[in-house]
């Protein structure tokens, strides 16, 4: 019996406890990323929901810069990454948010969406929502259409896909 995409995905990723505080379960994805097979097969299935409707691929912060510069390379797409505060040199948005362990912010230069750019954000990790919240209001800010969220996993306990209201949202893993 074969294993599906996400059964493949599941086995792969490593668990590390009480990273970065006491409580936290991290999903870590560099174990994805080392197997090139399963790493491509990734990418297309995150972006296949998508295919034939997006024009660009914004990437959040860092391993959605991963992802989604990838995915972009692949489908010849622009891409364009979301950073942290004090990462980018030219005229930028900024949108703050709340994460499960703090708060922080992201920025996107003002001029890299073109006004009415169908965009895919791309992520890692859907969880509370904040940072793909955020990440939605700088895309609109700089006058983008959202196509939609891919997500390598989903922690659905968390309520994130909630935050992010009518949004199409894709994961290719769910944990509880």
């Amino acid at each position: 019996m074969t294993e599906s995409l996400s059964d493949r995905i599941r086995n792969a990723i490593r668990t590390v406890p009480d990273f970065p505080k006491p409580g936290i379960q991290f999903r870590d994805i560099t174990t994805v990323l080392a197997e090139p097979e399963l790493f491509r097969e990734s990418l297309e299935g995150l972006f296949a929901p998508f295919a034939g409707r997006t024009d660009l691929i914004v990437g959040i912060e860092s391993r959605g810069f991963i992802l989604g510069s990838s995915i972009a390379v692949q489908h010849g797409l622009p891409f364009v990454p979301m950073r942290k505060p004090g990462k980018l040199p030219a005229a930028k948005y900024r949108e703050e948010y709340v994460l499960e362990y703090g708060t922080d912010a992201l920025e996107v230069h003002q001029d890299a969406i073109p006004k009415g750019s169908r965009v895919l954000i791309i992520d890692d990790l859907l969880a509370t929502g904040g940072t793909a919240l955020a990440s939605q209001l700088l895309v609109e800010k700089a006058g983008g259409e959202l196509v939609g969220f891919g997500f390598l996993i989903e922690l659905d306990g968390l309520g994130g896909r909630k935050r992010l209201g009518d949004s199409e949202i894709f994961s290719l893993l769910h944990y509880e």
